[in-house]
């Protein structure tokens, strides 16, 4: 087998984001009597594209994790006419506890990583906040399939920053001629593995488009099993 190293994403590729965002914001929202300005759907929309922002300079390191955590709360209400910084902060804790209780996940996770930590060494590789990734898998059953779990806080920086993928590969003894990286993000997962000339599979799970060479593309996590 030519690959050895399977470097897994954790947000939107086995662990479904989107949907247990939306559930744990449901019960901020209504905690928090946000219905009284908004309703759900235009609040949660609000607060996504805030969020991706905010990430986004947080990936630059523009912003640090603590001003992330509670800001992006603070905008989104503040657009609906809420200027208070302390229930921001409340709702930004409520978000980091209540989010990895959350145990949804694509259909095929615990499939694929069964048979990928069967034959390859398994890394979680994530840039999500570290106390809240671990308790993710842990409460989703699936922390045994992984060889290590590398979150950005503990490697320094976040993908798609090259030195990410250096670190990763250092401290798994693994080099990019035996290693494979499997993600949903173009920009963060896949052309961040390819400055070091890693493979990729992505997940496109949302039939997205892309001109940018990538060695495997799949629709649903079943396929991957095809491939590795």
């Amino acid at each position: 087998m030519r690959y050895k190293n399977i470097f897994i994403d954790l947000d939107r590729t086995l662990w479904d984001f989107e949907a247990n965002s939306a559930e744990t914001f449901l019960e901020i929202f209504h905690k928090y009597e946000i219905n009284k300005v908004c309703n759900f759907e235009e609040f949660f929309k609000k607060y996504r594209e805030i969020n991706d922002q905010m990430w986004s300079d947080y990936r630059a390191k523009l912003i640090t994790k603590e001003l992330l955590s509670w800001k992006r709360f603070h905008l989104c209400i503040l657009h609906f006419g809420i200027d208070n910084e302390d229930i921001a902060k409340e709702m930004g804790k409520d978000y980091i506890n209540l989010s990895p209780l959350k145990t949804r996940m694509f259909p095929y996770s615990t499939e694929l990583l069964r048979h990928l930590s069967s034959k390859y060494k398994v890394y979680l590789i994530t840039n999500g906040f570290k106390e809240v990734q671990y308790l993710k898998i842990k409460n989703c059953n699936i922390d045994t399939y992984f060889d290590k779990v590398f979150t950005s806080e503990e490697v320094g920086c976040n993908k798609p920053n090259r030195e990410y993928f250096e670190f990763v590969l250092e401290n798994t003894g693994a080099n990019p001629e035996n290693s494979i990286v499997i993600g949903d993000d173009l920009e963060v997962d896949i052309k961040g593995a390819a400055q070091l000339n890693i493979d990729t599979i992505w997940f496109n799970n949302n039939n997205g488009l892309t001109d940018f060479p990538v060695t495997f593309e799949v629709k649903s996590l079943k396929e991957i099993t095809e491939i590795l």
